[in-house]
């Protein structure tokens, strides 16, 4: 990962070369702290919410440079906020957002403003795209240098927050780079530095914005790749949180307003944003209640104050039959649901209009910056609580390491709701009702003991440079010797999909090169996702573990040898 800060000097700076280290270094203090720190600090109270601040001066509206795809009537509900923002991508008559040039110097422009201030404003790259453009991030604190070491000495949290998984969703991209400006100094977020450290990456998929697509250049989701890890995309985004160790992560996308909505239900879009924060199977109750009370309620108040609408995040089918609506979905492969399972705050805000062009945008990109602001305001009322709450969730979820049940499977709970969409004709609110699928509750479909760790063999080194880039701890195998251990079997008509697998409890040789993944860890809900099979995106359904004789449940404390290896891919 490269970084860059105008407060570096030559002398200062260090090659990638020398990264690994300071990684290894950081993450056994982080871990250290953590652990020891929540042994004495009980939970915070969950108190209520505050009001928002404004982060940009009101000035006249922006025009549309396109025609709205529905009617007057219809664009009569979402005038233009009245505050104009100024990003290179919005200036008038402009019929391109911002340029990938213009983003880094736009970042750069703000980095440069921090320096011989106590504010501290640093470019980092975390990788680069799959046609080599760079990802770029921009690390706002008031720590003395913008290491992930230098972050955790400051003793204040890190909120980090992404835009731009999608080519075709614009609105994040220009929103942070407003929230960048606000942050640097003289801006109107930069006293929440005193609290948190802030970390920004306004375009997660660079070679979809140049594409005009949704997905990246061999065609994947980036936005469902958090778990396999396929893409240097979702790498860059897995290093950040590697090395970071974010309390909070909010995703900032887009939705669309009319598309398969018009032609199930005849009615366009009502909400301005639709709100989730992570839900996944074994994620611990007290960061789902640090979303929904520290976040979720103020996020609401603030988007309601300014004139802004909200619900949960909904999507639906493209069958026109199903007429069901869903929730975002419980699998762990999104950044909200990862992050969840890494014992941070995983949210998604999402703005109406991913299939409008450039219509509305000044709209869109206001609900964006709302909502940002109004997370870091949280995280830095919050900032020590969160940090409570994840050192305790850390230690927690160490200790259950074989015991209690895991929950491998799980799914949505179905309801019946009634959305307020609106009627395409004539602009009227138009009450919707549907078979709704729940996700914030989910319910274990498929549970097993929870294992003492996992035996996974040399062969599956894939996986296992997965498991170490999101931040997990995997030993190898120094001498060999013999683990009690649960084996797959396959049963009748099995899928990876299909939760059908027969467990056999026997002796597995672990042979020198293999490798060991204890459940005693902060992260171990992360290990279980990935390595259950049952699911259609585990490790073994991928094929980063070959068969399912490369992999075992280890449900007794192993005796083997171990040696640490650097975790660096």
């Amino acid at each position: 990962m490269t970084l860059q800060t105008p407060h570096a000097t030559p002398s200062s700076q260090r090659p990638d070369s020398e990264l690994p280290q300071d990684r290894l270094r950081w993450s056994a203090l982080a871990c250290a702290a953590l652990l020891s720190a929540c042994a004495s600090t009980p939970l915070p109270p969950w108190p209520t919410t505050s009001k928002p601040q404004a982060t940009t001066q009101p000035i006249a509206p922006a025009n549309n440079l396109v025609p709205l795809p529905y009617n007057a009537a219809v664009a009569a509900r979402f005038p233009d906020p009245a505050t104009r923002y100024d990003t290179p991508g919005l200036a008038p008559q402009r019929n391109q957002f911002t340029t990938a040039s213009e983003l880094s110097s736009w970042l750069n422009s703000q980095a440069s403003k921090s320096l011989g201030r106590d504010t501290r404003l640093g470019i980092v790259q975390p990788g680069s795209s799959q046609r080599g453009s760079p990802i770029q991030a921009l690390v706002a604190t008031r720590a003395p240098g913008i290491q992930p070491s230098a972050l955790y000495d400051s003793r204040r949290p890190t909120v980090m927050l992404v835009a731009g998984q999608h080519g075709d969703e614009p609105a994040g991209t220009e929103a942070l780079l407003i929230i960048a400006r606000e942050l640097a100094p003289g801006g109107l977020l930069e006293p929440l530095l005193q609290q948190i450290n802030v970390i920004l990456v306004p375009r997660a998929n660079p070679d979809a914005v140049e594409a005009g697509t949704r997905n990246a250049a061999d065609g994947t989701d980036i936005a469902h790749d958090h778990l396999l890890l396929n893409t240097p995309e979702a790498k860059a985004l897995a290093t950040l949180a590697r090395d970071y160790r974010p309390v909070a992560v909010v995703d900032l996308q887009e939705f669309p307003a009319a598309s398969i909505f018009l032609q199930k239900y005849q009615a366009i879009q009502r909400y301005d944003a639709l709100l989730q924060y992570s839900a996944t199977a074994n994620q611990n109750e007290f960061v789902t209640k640090a979303a929904r009370e520290w976040y979720t309620a103020p996020l609401r108040t603030a988007l309601s104050q300014a004139g802004l609408s909200s619900d949960w995040y909904y999507t639906t089918s493209q069958d026109l039959q199903d007429k069901s609506i869903s929730m975002g979905s419980l699998a762990p492969d999104s950044l909200r649901n990862v992050s969840g399972l890494k014992n941070s705050v995983g949210y998604l805000v999402s703005s109406r209009g991913s299939d409008l062009g450039r219509a509305h945008i000044q709209r869109r990109v206001h609900t964006l910056v709302t909502a940002s602001t109004r997370m870091l305001h949280s995280s830095a009322e919050r900032a020590k609580d969160l940090t409570q709450v994840q050192a305790f969730v850390a230690r927690e979820t160490a200790s259950l390491a074989c015991h209690q049940q895991l929950a491998v499977l799980a799914e949505q709970t179905p309801e019946q709701r009634t959305l307020t969409m609106i009627q395409p004709d004539t602009g009227a609110d138009q009450q919707v009702r549907v078979d709704w699928n729940a996700s914030l509750q989910p319910r274990t479909t498929l549970s097993r003991p929870r294992s003492c760790g996992y035996w996974l063999s040399a062969s599956a080194q894939p996986a296992v440079d997965r498991l170490r880039l999101l931040g997990l701890q995997v030993l190898k195998v120094a001498e060999p010797g013999q683990l009690l251990a649960d084996s797959y079997n396959e049963a009748r008509s099995a899928t990876p999909a299909s939760g059908a697998y027969a467990l056999t409890r026997g002796a597995v040789e672990a042979s020198v090169g293999s490798y060991y993944l204890t459940m005693n860890q902060p992260m171990a809900n992360l290990a279980a996702a990935a390595l259950e099979p049952d699911t259609p995106y585990s490790y073994l359904a991928r094929g980063l573990v070959p068969t399912m004789t490369d992999m075992a449940r280890v449900m007794a404390p192993p005796s083997v040898v171990f040696e640490e290896e650097d975790d660096a891919e």
